[in-house]
């Protein structure tokens, strides 16, 4: 069983908040968490983000986990002309790569035009996470071009429902199983205006409920992988 934890490391709940509470204590606390539960994870930043707060982004490199691209200010790919996404994605990467090696990318709002993967391919992306299943995806773990695909498993919001509901949702996954999460996600939200399923079970039950997550999976025998090791991984059975 393979099973992938992701974060998209962003300003709080774009597009109806410009705060970042999520990385001030949202992202100290997933990290907290993740080495607990002794999993390497794929966080992938906007540019902005990485920009403002170079610690969080070095604490990440240094726990061992994966830094992607999440764009530069979290600009959604299709509500940008081809030249203007190709400009915020060479931005993204030029800030990130100043802390370390990016290879993997995941769009705003998981909206990506498929003509997009000969950029990333150019600017030396290797695997994205851009499609979902949730909204409609079937084709699975493949290569496009030169780019992996690795598509997300369900909505962010699925890691903070009542966990008798999540057990019937993640038994009825397909493999691999993605998943992501915001730092926002990770403070209370109960009181912001914005959506309702962006605002329940935010905070330490949100915290409480992916680590229940990650323990199913544990005793599961589940195999916990990055970005960059599906890539690897894929590659190796490309060539054979």
């Amino acid at each position: 069983m393979i099973v992938s934890i992701t974060f998209d490391v962003e300003h709080d709940c774009p597009p109806y908040l410009t705060t970042t509470k999520g990385m001030e204590k949202g992202l100290p606390k997933l990290l907290d968490l993740m080495a607990e539960k002794g999993v390497k994870a794929t966080f992938f930043f906007t540019a902005e983000m990485a920009r403002r707060f170079p610690g969080l982004v070095r604490r990440v490199i240094d726990e061992g986990h994966e830094l992607g691209s999440h764009n530069y200010n979290h600009e959604r790919l299709d509500k940008l002309t081809k030249s203007e996404g190709e400009k915020a994605i060479k931005k993204s990467l030029k800030v990130l790569r100043k802390f370390g090696d990016v290879v993997s990318f995941r769009a705003p709002n998981l909206q990506f035009p498929n003509y997009y993967y000969d950029i990333l391919a150019k600017n030396g992306i290797l695997v994205d996470s851009s499609k979902a299943v949730y909204k409609g995806y079937r084709e699975g773990v493949r290569f496009f071009g030169e780019i992996l695909e690795v598509p997300a498993s369900t909505t962010s919001s699925v890691i903070r429902l009542p966990w008798g509901i999540q057990r019937i949702i993640h038994s009825r996954l397909r493999e691999p199983r993605v998943y992501f999460a915001h730092p926002w996600e990770f403070v209370p939200m109960q009181k912001e205006r914005i959506r309702w399923d962006c605002r329940f079970n935010t905070g330490d039950r949100a915290l409480e409920l992916l680590g229940r997550l990650i323990d199913h999976y544990r005793r599961e025998g589940a195999e916990f992988l990055t970005m960059r090791e599906y890539y690897e991984r894929y590659q190796k059975l490309k060539r054979k």
